[in-house]
């Protein structure tokens, strides 16, 4: 028998936004390693908030995020870490979304995180659990 090699209608519609949300995942990831931290920082901490931004890299000062914004001190390592983690994750849902749902989305209850906030869960080491859920979120799941 001849192989059918049409696409079908289904196969189109479900392939076009996930074909988004890796093109998405790809643009938030680029901007995660190109940006230099103070800048990154100072994106989290306009966008999040200066306690926020603390909490999500789990210090207790918030005004060493200030300090890291302005290039006059560098976070630890894995402060580092988790900043670019939420950069990235932010970027996705923003792209998919507004400036305030992935601020929302950041802060609430996510069901797929156990009902914690992914700035929480970020903060505890759980990074790639919260870009799983941001990916299940973006593609509608």
């Amino acid at each position: 028998m001849p192989s059918d090699t049409t696409t079908s209608p289904v196969a189109v519609a479900v392939a076009a936004p996930v074909a988004k949300s890796v093109a998405s995942a790809e643009r938030a990831h680029a901007a995660s390693v190109r940006m230099g931290i103070s800048e990154i920082a100072r994106f989290l901490q306009e966008n999040l908030g200066q306690r926020l931004t603390a909490r999500i890299a789990n210090i207790n000062d918030p005004k060493q995020v200030g300090k890291w914004a302005s290039g006059a001190a560098e976070p630890r390592p894995e402060a580092e870490e988790r900043l670019r983690a939420a950069l990235q994750v932010f970027q996705l849902i923003h792209d998919a979304e507004t400036l305030h749902t992935a601020r929302a989305w950041m802060i609430g209850m996510n069901p797929q995180l156990e009902d914690e906030a992914p700035a929480q869960c970020i903060a505890d080491g759980r990074r790639r659990d919260v870009m799983v859920a941001a990916r299940a979120y973006v593609d509608g799941g």
